[in-house]
C-alpha cells in the first residue's frame, strides 16, 4: 500500500527539523525521511572536539532555544542533544532507516518517493539533506602509497586515530584550521591551504563577531545583491588565522597539486613526504536520486530561495540558498519560515483546485 502525505520532507538534520517544526504548526501530515539509523548523524559524524564559531544565542532552530549560556560556544555532542531534544518536543514524524532512491512525478501530479523497502506519494516534497553529503578528496589522492594514512574530515574523530608522527592537514577553511589546531597539541602538523580565506575574530571587544557582522546587515546580504555576489566568492575564517596557526607551531604551506607514493606536491614545486593526510577539503552536493529537470547543465539545483520550477518542490538548507546563513545552524530558519510560507500558499491552491488535499486524499 502506498501511504500518501501533504509533504515529505527528505533529510532529517537541522533543515529537515526546522521545516517540520514549522509543517506540524501549521497542522500539515508529512513525514520527514532520514537516510540514518539514528538522529543528528551529520552532526554525529563530525570530530569529537567540534566546536561551533556561532554562540549559543545565534544557534536556535524555529519555537526552542539552543540551552546554555548564550555567549558559550556549542560543542558537537550538544548540538546533538539539541537535535533529538528538538525532534522529541515537537514530536516530529522522524522515519529513521529511510534512504530516500529516487523522487519523481510532480508537475501537476502527486510526486512518488521511492525507498528500497516501500513508496510514498505527496502534494508536495522538500529537500533538506543538507550541505554535508559527499565528502570530496582530489583525485590525485589516489597516487598515495597504501601505507599513508588518508581520512577525510568527515572520517576523523580524534588524534589517536593517526599514526606517530607528522600529519598534513589539506585545506584552509574552518575545518582544516581547527582539526590541525587539535593535532598540532600532541605532533607536528603542516596545513595546506589553497585559496586564502578572510581571518575574522571569535570576539571583538569582549563581544562575538557575529553581532557586529549582523548590525552591519552582513548576515542579511542576499546572494542577489552586490554585497552578497561579492561575499559569496569570500569565505572566512571564525575564530583563526594564519598567524595564530604560526604562533601554535603549524607549519603552513601551499596548495596540495599531486600526490605520488609517500610525497604530496605543492603549488611552488616544493615536495613533502608523509605518513598521514587528513583532507578537509569539503563536500560536494548530491542530488541525484532528484529525477525532475530542476538542475544546470553543472548539476547545480536551479532555484530562488529554495523554490524550484517545478511546483511543490523545494531545497532547504543550501549553501548561500539565500544569505551567507543559509546553511547555519541559527539562520536555516529563516529559509525555512520562507518555504512553510510557499507549501501553504500550494496547499491552498490545491486545495481550491479540488485536489487530493481538498477531497482528504
Amino acid at each position: 500500500m502506498t501511504v500518501h502525505h501533504e509533504v515529505v520532507v527528505i533529510g532529517g538534520g537541522q533543515a529537515g527539523l526546522a521545516i517540520g517544526a514549522l509543517l506540524a504548526q501549521q497542522g500539515r501530515r508529512f513525514t520527514v525521511l532520514e537516510a540514518a539509523d539514528e538522529p543528528a548523524a551529520a552532526w554525529r559524524s563530525r570530530w569529537d572536539s567540534l566546536r561551533l564559531f556561532t554562540p549559543v544565542r545565534r544557534s536556535s532552530l524555529p519555537g526552542c532555544a539552543f540551552p546554555g549560556d548564550p555567549d558559550s560556544y556549542p560543542g558537537r555532542d550538544d548540538v546533538v542533544a539539541y537535535l533529538e531534544d528538538y525532534a522529541r518536543q515537537f514530536a516530529l514524524p522522524v522515519e529513521l532507516g529511510s534512504r530516500v532512491l529516487a523522487v519523481r512525478g510532480g508537475d501537476g501530479g502527486p510526486f512518488v518517493v521511492e525507498l528500497a523497502d516501500r513508496r510514498l506519494t505527496a502534494d508536495q516534497v522538500v529537500v533538506a539533506t543538507g550541505p554535508f553529503q559527499a565528502p570530496f578528496v582530489p583525485a590525485f589522492a589516489a597516487g598515495l602509497a597504501a601505507e599513508v594514512t588518508q581520512l577525510h574530515s568527515a572520517d576523523y574523530r580524534r588524534p589517536g586515530q593517526l599514526p606517530d608522527g607528522p600529519v598534513m592537514v589539506v585545506g584552509g577553511g574552518n575545518t582544516g584550521f581547527q582539526i590541525a589546531e587539535e593535532l598540532v597539541r600532541s605532533r607536528e602538523v603542516h596545513l595546506a591551504v589553497g585559496a586564502r580565506q578572510t581571518p575574522l575574530p571569535q570576539q571583538i571587544a569582549g563581544r562575538d563577531v557575529f553581532r557586529f557582522l549582523e548590525a552591519l546587515r552582513v548576515m542579511d546580504a542576499s546572494v542577489d545583491s552586490r554585497l552578497g555576489r561579492r561575499l559569496r566568492t569570500r569565505e572566512t575564517l571564525i575564530g583563526s588565522s594564519p598567524r595564530r596557526a604560526r604562533r601554535l607551531g603549524i607549519r603552513l604551506r601551499p596548495r596540495v597539486t599531486g600526490a605520488s607514493g609517500t610525497t604530496l606536491t605543492f603549488a611552488d614545486g616544493s615536495r613533502e613526504p608523509v605518513g598521514a593526510v587528513v583532507w578537509a577539503t569539503g563536500f560536494r552536493p548530491d542530488h541525484g536520486f532528484v529525477r525532475l529537470p530542476v538542475f544546470d547543465d553543472a548539476g547545480r539545483v536551479r532555484h530562488r530561495r529554495g523554490v524550484t520550477t517545478t511546483a511543490g518542490l523545494y531545497f532547504l538548507g543550501l549553501p548561500w540558498q539565500h544569505t551567507r546563513g543559509s546553511a547555519l545552524l541559527g539562520w536555516v530558519q529563516d529559509d525555512a519560515r520562507f518555504i512553510a510560507g510557499r507549501i501553504a500558499e500550494h496547499a491552498g491552491r490545491h486545495a481550491t483546485a479540488g485536489g487530493p488535499a481538498a477531497a482528504g486524499g
